[in-house]
């Protein structure tokens, strides 16, 4: 790789940009390095503190009615993925699926033997399909925001649903910093490793009094469901403040405090601001740009928390990610599966909207640079070339035709 140096009055006060896990703010790192909880048994009173401010501030974050319950648990979105299959779905789900994460929940369920074959909506990457009404099918599973294209859609039941139908949604990459209504779902699960600026393998699930009624259904119907995926004990354990199974107490500090933080700031409100206008500077830039264009074609779904951007055939993205990365600009790299010219860009509260301006400065001081070396490399083959022609010996002839 050509070394490029990146004037520093040019760099973001922070180069963290990625989509997970995301920047974690220093004030976070510090009241962590500092906490008497760690190193303590997470069923007594200090850790069980942490996790009731976790629960609490999320139900004021996501204004919760009465009744609904902030679960948790270990192993992460993966994890709530089979429990939700063995106790939210009570015969059929329907999956929307528009990239890697989305369609992983339907792979989850297909493969489930006591379910009957999902119903699965697919659209390319870069756009969304919406939910629509069948028969049968108990369990709507959405996804806020596709992590690996940059498309995010609303939260929102299918119109004619059968009664008694839940609406699960993933929102592992959009919760916190996307609007919701909680009337619009059932089950709200995502991991702490996005907007909450923690480490992943824990899930956190805000659930209904309808999700509650079918866990309890499901739990006591006689179905098989390990105690490590299921989410009756879950629930009965965070009511409690406290997990199943031993957590990280680090990852618990950290979101405790990045919760106590979004609050203080403002709440979900600000939140969805911050990232909406770091999400303005980068399209708009991209929009703009000679080589740069948004991967999302439809405006409306374009994510404000992960951006894509396309870039043209001229200017390699990797080579300007790797540039970035080589100057303390990390995590630009575009999702290894999608298989696109591009570059991902995590625009999570944490990060300033100022540093994203600069990151597109910089992306255009590197992508001139790289263009003038290739050029140059270009010229000084050419000029090669034409000088090895020039000294070629002049070829033998055989009746009239050079050789």
């Amino acid at each position: 790789m050509t070394s490029i140096i990146i004037p520093g009055e040019l760099k973001p006060r922070d180069g963290r940009f990625g989509s997970g896990p995301t920047k974690v703010r220093p004030a976070q790192a510090a009241a962590l390095a500092a906490a008497p909880e760690l190193g303590t048994s997470h069923r007594q009173p200090p850790v069980r503190s942490v996790v009731r401010r976790i629960r609490s501030g999320l139900a004021e974050l996501f204004g919760l009615p009465n009744g609904h319950v902030v679960a948790l648990g270990n192993g992460g979105t993966h994890a709530f993925w089979d429990a939700a299959t063995f106790g939210l779905v009570r015969e059929r789900s329907q999956h929307l699926s528009f990239g890697e994460f989305s369609a992983k929940f339907a792979t989850v369920t297909a493969r489930a033997p006591w379910l009957k074959e999902p119903s699965v909506i697919a659209t390319e990457p870069g756009t969304h399909p919406l939910p629509r009404a069948e028969a049968g099918v108990d369990a709507y599973a959405l996804t806020h925001n596709e992590t690996s294209t940059g498309v995010w859609m609303p939260v929102r039941r299918a119109p004619g649903a059968d009664d008694g139908s839940l609406v699960l949604v993933d929102a592992t990459s959009g919760a916190g910093a996307l609007p919701v209504d909680p009337a619009e779902f059932d089950a709200y699960y995502f991991g702490p490793q996005k907007v909450f600026g923690a480490d992943g393998g824990l899930w956190i699930a805000l659930l209904s009094p309808a999700a509650l009624e079918r866990i309890d259904e499901i739990g006591t119907s006689g179905r098989y469901i390990p105690d490590f995926l299921n989410l009756r004990i879950a629930v009965e354990n965070s009511v409690k403040d406290q997990t199943y199974n031993t957590p990280s107490v680090a990852t618990l500090l950290l979101f405790a405090a990045q919760v106590d933080w979004l609050l203080e700031q403002g709440g979900l409100a600000w939140s969805e601001a911050r990232a909406n206008s770091s999400a303005r500077i980068l399209y708009d830039w991209a929009e703009a740009s000679a080589f740069a264009t948004p991967f999302v074609a439809d405006p409306a779904m374009r994510s404000p928390v992960v951006g894509t951007i396309d870039f043209s055939d001229e200017i390699s993205a990797d080579a300007v990610a790797a540039v970035l990365r080589q100057n303390g600009i990390v995590d630009t790299e575009s999702y290894r599966k999608l298989g696109r010219n591009q570059l991902r860009i995590g625009m999570f509260p944490a990060v300033d909207p100022d540093d994203v301006a600069a990151l597109t400065v910089c992306v255009d001081y590197v992508a001139e640079r790289l263009t003038l070396v290739r050029d140059s490399a270009d010229d000084h083959d050419g000029k090669q070339q034409r000088e090895h022609r020039g000294q070629e010996p002049a070829g033998n002839s055989v009746h009239g035709v050079s050789v």
